[in-house]
């Protein structure tokens, strides 16, 4: 059972970080690239403690317009 756990929260973040990356032009964040994968990689945590990573995170989750 904690093997399936696992697996879905990996698949559940690796799904956050390919959504973030893939609308990060959305975002009002730096382009570069040590910065987008940083906020790519701690969107779990950011999401929690940081209201204006929250909103730029749903900005990158609706993507290009």
């Amino acid at each position: 059972m904690g093997g399936i756990i696992g697996l879905v929260l990996g698949l559940v973040y690796i799904g956050g970080i390919w959504k973030f990356w893939s609308g990060y032009s959305q975002t009002n964040f730096s382009r570069s690239f040590p910065t987008r994968i940083t906020l790519s990689l701690l969107w779990p945590a950011l999401l929690v403690i940081n209201p204006a990573y929250r909103k730029n995170f749903q900005k990158a989750l609706k993507g290009r317009n």
